[in-house]
């Protein structure tokens, strides 16, 4: 969601009758793109997006849908007060919103987890109430409170959501942040290398997001950052067209335990991974 994201009656928000999502998973994802017309081409063509401007009154917020499944947003570039920022200051990403029975809580309790609220909750007329913050690490993430959107599905088809991911350089302060601010359980996945550290937010099959320690391979330029995974039929052929669509493959496609896997990045350089839906179904 953003600053300009309330709906319109056509959208299937308007009519959402899902319950609410369990507070602290992932629930609803959009894109701050610097050119809203060629993204809406790039996604569209490539994950079979749906794609409706709320218009003029809200600020052109883009809602995408798949067979009818609401699965995120698309923003322009824009600052409250209407001026344009500057790209290398504010680039194209996606952000990962949180579920949250409470918004206005929640951002009580960032700043003493050591987080920063970037904007206080808004209401989004008939939908809910969102903000956006910044994690103690680095990251932004945001959280919205259904009222009564729930934000997506995630039936783990091609073109929807399936998985989401902080890539954080201090994993000792996200974990405990998340914990205390999100209700994580943050739990652990083994590992034969105690270099490298990676939780869930809940054991077993209530795991829906993942907290990465990022720290050994990340850029210094680079700072800490949430991504999304799209489900596609087959991720060597999405790659391919990523790269006939104008966007870049950054790594991969390749083989993990979840299922082949590639990191992608748009035209404007906003960043996701795409994944095979054979086995994003089944994880």
């Amino acid at each position: 969601m953003s600053e300009q994201c309330p709906t319109t009656p056509q959208d299937p928000a308007a009519t959402d009758s899902r319950p609410a999502p369990r507070a602290g998973t992932p629930c609803w994802i959009d894109l701050f793109t610097h050119d809203i017309e060629g993204a809406k081409t790039f996604y569209g063509e490539l994950f079979g997006w749906d794609l409706t401007d709320t218009g003029e009154e809200f600020g052109h917020y883009t809602m995408a849908t798949r067979e009818g499944h609401p699965v995120g947003g698309l923003m322009a570039a824009m600052n409250p007060d209407g001026s344009v920022p500057d790209p290398a200051e504010q680039p194209t990403a996606w952000t990962v919103y949180l579920a949250t029975d409470d918004a206005a809580a929640t951002a009580e309790a960032i700043p003493a987890a050591g987080g920063t609220v970037l904007f206080p909750p808004m209401e989004v007329p008939g939908l809910g109430h969102m903000s956006v913050a910044q994690d103690p690490s680095g990251a932004a993430v945001g959280f919205w409170q259904a009222a009564p959107f729930a934000g997506f599905d995630t039936p783990g088809t091609p073109g929807t959501p399936t998985w989401f991911e902080l890539m954080t350089k201090d994993f000792d302060v996200a974990e405990p942040f998340y914990r205390g601010v999100f209700g994580w359980d943050a739990v652990r996945m083994p590992s034969d290398d105690d270099s490298f550290r990676y939780a869930t937010d809940q054991g077993g099959e209530g795991a829906s997001a993942g907290l990465c320690d990022a720290s050994p391979w990340l850029p210094e330029q680079v700072p800490s950052y949430w991504r999304p995974y799209i489900a596609v039929e087959n991720c060597d052929r999405a790659a391919e067209q990523v790269a006939a669509l104008g966007g870049s493959v950054l790594d991969g496609p390749m083989d993990s335990p979840f299922g082949r896997v590639a990191t992608i990045a748009d035209p404007q350089g906003g960043s996701l991974q795409i994944i095979d839906s054979s086995r994003a179904q089944q994880g």
